[in-house]
């Protein structure tokens, strides 16, 4: 195994609350092994297993019920609520269905299965063993205005089904990838891939079957391979499809989620609930085990693919597909447009960019990474008029038709259209070779 692929391993899989080892991950105030601005990711691996081999030195034992302490433990409530009790709510989750008796993907190819999507030899292995980098089958919740310990601009996935708030902290999700969720009747798969930047989220029901999803250690374009647990087929996490094994060309449904800070989540919804630390597993949440992973002068781990040189291989891209069509904006210029309308396959589009929210590949510590901000994409159709936005400089929108107040979420919270809420457009907010390699018909715009 490659020195990057043990340091991935060391870095993103440690020891889960079954593990027999008598270690724990590195204590609160050590700090990542410095890696210098634009270094390979070979001498970042390097450092950061000199890291955990310094840091296992002085580990001591703990129970596996308790949470490793974050990297950042300073209080941030953003001025936000004032109940710090450990509110916890419980979710009834809906289980997959046990293992069929089918031939596993996981071992490799049999002739029962159809054809594959892809060619599967080019679906390799990044390190880790099936699961070893653990989902999160049994997510804890506590209520938003409980949390004091993440910082304001720290990234978390937004998700609303239904009026149902929650954030996924990145701070978690780097380190578990999945987690296998439950929104009232509804199953969900909540991904999070840090070596395409990638988060997707897809209802993880087949043909009236619920299935689970674990990572099968793999990686196809540089992007996280999922693997269910009734037939272990493979999944590409990038467009939610089976690609090898018994259900092989099967597409789950995708709903739409951001990337936003939790300053931003928390404004939006108040009442909404967070996954809480308590995974049952010891990590360092709260630190990046990849560091400087989104320079834009280094190139992906494990890509084998021909990079698209129209943009560097790690420029940041907001993609929205439909259909046949594919396109990219280049986030550094809706950042300075704040606003952009596009065209996608013949319907029209708003994009949105509100800053405020850190990268979770910068620095060692997510929080302190650069700003990199939320993007929302929306049909901005309401009772048959296309409205028309524009940004202010209170981090809100206004419709060129009433004069309504919309925030990041796009939902207006003052003015005419008050409570009225946008239709979000699923999107992805990713590295441009992941997109490119996807979908290599993708065209980069620069707005209407």
């Amino acid at each position: 195994m490659s020195i990057v692929s043990l340091a991935l391993l060391a870095v993103a899989c440690g020891s889960d609350s079954d593990s027999s080892a008598e270690s724990e991950p590195p204590a609160v105030e050590t700090e990542p092994t410095p890696v210098e601005s634009g270094a390979s990711l070979r001498t970042q691996a390097g450092a950061l297993v000199d890291q955990a081999e310094e840091d296992s030195e002085s580990e001591t034992p703990v129970s596996g019920e308790t949470p490793t302490e974050p990297a950042v433990v300073e209080p941030a409530t953003c001025g936000f609520g004032d109940d710090l009790s450990p509110a916890e709510v419980v979710i009834d989750q809906i289980q997959g269905e046990e293992r069929d008796t089918n031939p596993s993907a996981l071992i490799g190819g049999h002739p029962d299965f159809p054809d594959p999507l892809v060619d599967p030899d080019q679906i390799i292995s990044g390190g880790p063993p099936p699961d070893g980098i653990p989902p999160i089958d049994a997510p804890r919740f506590q209520t938003a205005a409980s949390v004091d310990w993440l910082r304001c601009s720290e990234p978390v996935l937004s998700l609303v089904v239904d009026g149902d708030a929650r954030a996924y902290p990145l701070q978690i999700m780097t380190w578990h990838e999945i987690v296998n969720d439950t929104f009232a009747e509804l199953p969900v798969t909540v991904s999070f891939c840090p070596l395409c930047n990638s988060a997707l989220v897809y209802v993880r029901e087949v043909g009236g079957r619920t299935l689970d999803f674990g990572t099968s250690g793999r990686l196809f374009n540089s992007s996280l391979v999922m693997y269910d647990r009734t037939t272990e087929s493979l999944w590409t996490h990038f467009n939610g499809q089976a690609v090898v094994g018994t259900l092989t060309g099967v597409q789950l449904e995708r709903l739409p989620v951001q990337t936003t800070s939790w300053a931003d989540f928390l404004e939006a919804h108040p009442d909404g609930i967070v996954l809480t630390r308590n995974t049952g597993f010891q990590r360092s949440y709260g630190r990046n085990p990849y560091e400087g992973y989104d320079n834009t002068a280094d190139n992906p781990f494990l890509f084998r693919g021909e990079l698209d040189p129209r943009l560097a291989a790690k420029e940041r891209v907001v993609s929205i597909t439909d259909g046949g069509a594919s396109i990219a904006i280049v986030l550094d210029h809706l950042v300075e447009q704040r606003v952009l309308d596009v065209d996608v396959a013949g319907r029209r589009l708003s994009v949105w960019h509100l800053p405020g929210a850190s990268s979770a590949l910068d620095t060692g510590v997510i929080a302190d990474g650069r700003d990199v901000g939320t993007v929302g994409v929306f049909d901005p159709v309401v009772d048959g008029e296309v409205l028309v936005f524009t940004p202010d400089d209170d981090g809100r929108f206004t419709d060129d038709l009433t004069g309504s107040t919309w925030n990041i979420g796009g939902e207006a919270i003052d003015g005419e259209l008050t409570g009225t809420r946008l239709t979000g457009v699923p999107h992805l907010d990713t590295f441009w070779f992941a997109i490119a390699a996807f979908r290599p018909d993708t065209e980069i715009v620069q707005g209407l």
